[in-house]
């Protein structure tokens, strides 16, 4: 790789070259990753020697911090190794919809979008929200945002499905407990040029005023894009962007993965083997649940992966779920399985 960027003639093509230049990055923090744990190893080799050699019962709570920090370096490297999907070093494309309780539900729909914005944070991602529709009391209807960075996709897979809330409503004057429900579905932003066709005919184009923020000449500018496919009922919006035509450009690319990815299915003879199993978004068709009164726990139904900490959960810590997914995945279970007891959000 490096032999190939060194080439004089390498940055005619800009585009490949960005995507060998970022290859190659990828693969020296990998090898650097197995180097540090290597040399961690090691260390912690000589540290064990030295107490055996002259016992100091002061080693003992610094080995153990050592080992810690060598499993966590270890997993790390592991999870890596379980992103082998074609499309798992890809951004992330995730949608988020209210379901079933109302109020509740938009609240809760904008409390899973704050836990993923903290989650991209805390790994050094960048997100970018693409569509936004705030509900009438409190919270969002929908949001739809763009996770960039590496292994976004194939880290944020696990996410797809409907994610239910148990707790006591603080819309409710009563105090009584109440279930809410909410949607995520989660695409590859996929790059390249996809030979997909797409025929006028079958879609609508509508333009509307954005209802989010982006600064005063969208909110008074129809630069909203929505497109409808109708055989495939599938909906794209998009309007973070400042003209109309970015905004047209990104909802294409958007149906366009999207089409792409229903192409890939496997068994794609009929509409509902190509969608995956259309359900509502309610009762029966969660893939986690969010306890938070009477008691704390967060489980994810696949996977079995338990949490009892909500509130570190709620704040971005869903690593321990996701790390489950990709094990879970990697012995048998299936991305699209997960998917067909959830929503196929369109």
């Amino acid at each position: 790789m490096n032999h190939e960027l060194a080439e004089p003639d390498v940055w005619n093509d800009p585009e490949d070259a960005q995507k060998k230049t970022k290859l190659l990055a990828s693969l020296k923090a990998d090898v650097a990753g197995y180097q540090n744990l290597v040399s961690a190893r090691d260390d912690i080799r000589d540290m064990i020697a030295m107490a055996d050699e002259e016992p100091d019962p002061e080693l003992v709570p610094e080995v153990q911090q050592m080992f810690a920090d060598f499993k966590d370096g270890f997993e790390k490297i592991r999870m890596k190794t379980l992103l082998s999907g074609e499309y798992d070093g890809c951004n992330a494309i995730v949608t988020l919809h209210a379901g079933t309780g109302g109020t509740e539900a938009m609240d809760w729909t904008q409390m899973l979008y704050r836990m993923y914005s903290r989650w991209a944070e805390a790994h050094g991602l960048s997100l970018e929200v693409l569509d936004i529709l705030e509900g009438d009391e409190a919270g969002l209807k929908s949001v739809t945002f763009q996770v960039n960075g590496e292994n976004a996709y194939g880290l944020l897979k696990s996410e797809h499905g409907v994610h239910r809330l148990v707790r006591i409503s603080p819309f409710n004057a009563n105090g009584k407990r109440q279930t809410s429900f909410s949607a995520c579905e989660v695409m590859p932003d996929i790059e390249e040029d996809l030979d997909i066709e797409i025929d006028p005919k079958d879609i609508r184009i509508d333009t509307y005023r954005s209802s989010g923020a982006g600064g005063q000449h969208i909110n008074k500018t129809s630069s909203a894009i929505r497109i409808t496919h109708f055989p495939t009922g599938i909906v794209v919006t998009c309007q973070n962007e400042r003209s109309q035509f970015q905004n047209k450009d990104k909802a294409f690319q958007e149906l366009k993965i999207k089409l792409f990815m229903l192409k890939q299915q496997q068994n794609a003879e009929k509409l509902d083997d190509i969608r995956g199993k259309v359900t509502e978004i309610a009762w029966g068709n969660q893939i986690r649940s969010y306890f938070l009164q009477p008691y704390q726990l967060i489980k994810d139904l696949r996977t079995g992966e338990e949490q009892t900490n909500a509130a570190k959960v709620l704040d971005g810590d869903i690593d321990p779920f996701i790390n489950a997914f990709l094990k879970w995945e990697a012995l048998g279970g299936s991305a699209r399985a997960a998917a067909s007891d959830a929503t196929a959000i369109r």
